[in-house]
């Protein structure tokens, strides 16, 4: 399957548009948009008009969508106590500020200017979310031939304008459905992570590329599957498919290849609450699948010294969440896998005790959570009198000589040479428990998920989804048993990474100078 990349839909397609084009060129150069939100306007403003030349393309996508911004109350109660809970609530609000303030009146101006058309049209906020999840679901990031992407019409200024970054490959080879983290601001205790992942393999590197945001028509189709039958890749040059700028897809596996089965490709290693937000959808027993840990911003103003912490934390450039990923657990205190301990090291920053007092804990290499993260902590957990041994220390550094600021491995190292990990573990562990108190509130405990998706298991979901179009109920049990899926894997990972905290936290304690 071959198809011209003239026919994506992309930021220099709205630019270059007869009716939308110049005004959207003028918001672009003033820096009132981004590429991202001219896509989302072009796809409201070409849906309704009738003479659209996407208009084949437009009445083959689908008009709403599972994704949890397209939730009921009743759906969207089912995720009480979750990340996603939050987010998608934040999400949604944003999302109609942003509608009735921008969004709203720059559509309808731009319909009065179609000269086809006589009549007034009053856009709703449905669209706009209709829009923004088409982009969401099926945008890539497509490697473009620099000339491709800024042609001499283009003046400097466009040129500028345009959320691409270089590479040097001619033909490329990535994923469908791979996105870029959101563009609306979102509280980050309340954002889903959605990450670009751009893992593809890239192949003769001859040619400048760009990359560049786009919707191309029929690769986008694609479902998702963890063992993909097939990937996308870009003929730049034609060499391939004697099409020039064009995408493909090319089978994973000729030889194991099953006549009449779903060709399937990989939206990249997503965890459930991802795929559930963007697309709809979970993977039972997903291997990549995450939980997200925060202190919360609120919390850090009422913890003693907190205008000194808030510095020290901003000074070491800590993080206050983290992503625990599953596979991580695989090199845990409790791995029944026996795997390479140092496999734990990597990414790991310790700066050890410089007057020898504090030891290399013994516990470092079955450690799972990142040091960035337990930085953050232990600078929030300090006491008192911690503190100002901390800025003892520092001032001793910049006291012996040397004319420079104490470097965030300076502060971290201190701050480890004072406190060690108990407190922070201790903190950590206290997260933990509220996380699950917070999701077991809201929904239950695993247990009941349990009881739950037993009870589900007596329709198969192959008959759910055949038939979740001409029945509403089985419909709304599709949703729920993605919801349910979501929820009790949160569960399960905060359990074991509750336990993995507290054995690091007994043995810290055993440890303690």
């Amino acid at each position: 399957m071959v198809v011209p990349l003239d026919l994506a839909i992309t930021p220099m397609r709205v630019l270059q548009d007869r009716l939308v084009g110049p005004r959207c060129r003028a918001l672009f150069e003033e820096g009132d948009v981004d590429d991202r939100f001219l896509m989302m306007v072009f796809l409201m403003v070409e849906r309704v008009l009738p003479n659209s030349v996407w208009k084949p393309y437009l009445d083959l996508l689908p008009s709403t969508f599972e994704s949890t911004l397209w939730f009921t109350e009743d759906e969207l109660a089912e995720l009480r106590g979750t990340t996603l809970y939050r987010a998608t609530l934040v999400q949604q609000k944003q999302l109609r500020a942003l509608f009735n303030d921008k969004v709203k009146s720059l559509v309808e101006e731009l319909l009065q200017t179609d000269r086809d058309s006589d009549r007034t049209i009053e856009v709703q906020f449905e669209d706009f979310l209709w829009a923004n999840c088409i982009f969401w679901t099926r945008a890539l990031n497509i490697p473009f031939p620099r000339s491709y992407v800024f042609p001499e019409s283009l003046d400097e200024q466009g040129k500028s304008s345009l959320s691409c970054s270089s590479e040097a490959d001619a033909t490329v080879t990535g994923n469908s459905g791979e996105t870029s983290i959101h563009s609306l601001n979102v509280k980050s205790e309340d954002h889903v992570i959605v990450e670009n992942t751009a893992d593809g393999a890239y192949k003769l590197a001859s040619a400048e590329t760009v990359w560049v945001e786009g919707l191309v028509p029929g690769i986008d189709f694609c479902n998702h599957g963890l063992k993909a039958a097939a990937t996308w890749e870009v003929d730049s040059t034609g060499a391939v498919t004697g099409v020039p700028a064009s995408m493909y897809l090319i089978l994973a596996d000729q030889q194991n290849f099953e006549v009449g089965k779903e060709i399937c490709i990989s939206y990249g290693n997503k965890g459930n609450e991802e795929l559930l937000y963007l697309y709809g959808f979970v993977v039972d027993n997903n291997p990549d699948d995450y939980l997200m840990v925060h202190y919360p911003i609120e919390a850090l103003k009422s913890v003693s010294s907190s205008d000194s912490k808030a510095e020290l934390l901003e000074a070491q450039k800590a993080e206050l969440r983290c992503l625990l990923p599953k596979s991580s657990l695989n090199h845990g205190f409790f791995s029944e896998r026996n795997e390479d301990s140092k496999k734990s090291l990597v990414g790991q920053s310790y700066n050890y005790s410089w007057s020898g007092q504090r030891k290399v804990p013994s516990y470092l290499s079955k450690l799972v959570f990142p040091q960035e993260f337990l930085v953050a902590l232990r600078t929030i957990a300090m006491q008192e009198h911690e503190l100002r041994q901390v800025v003892s220390l520092l001032e001793e550094l910049g006291a012996s000589g040397e004319e420079r600021q104490p470097s965030d491995k300076d502060i971290q190292t201190a701050i480890w040479e004072v406190c060690g990990d108990y407190g922070a573990l201790e903190l950590l562990v206290e997260l933990l428990r509220m996380k699950m108190m917070e999701l077991e509130e809201g929904s239950g405990t695993e247990d009941y998920d349990d009881e739950i998706l037993t009870n589900f298991s007596i329709m198969k979901l192959e008959d759910v989804e055949r038939s979740k179009r001409t029945s509403e109920g089985v419909s709304m049990s599709r949703t729920r048993w993605s919801c349910v899926v979501y929820r009790k894997g949160q569960k399960q990972l905060t359990r074991l990474f509750l336990r993995e905290a507290e054995q690091a936290l007994e043995l810290c304690a055993r440890e303690q100078p």
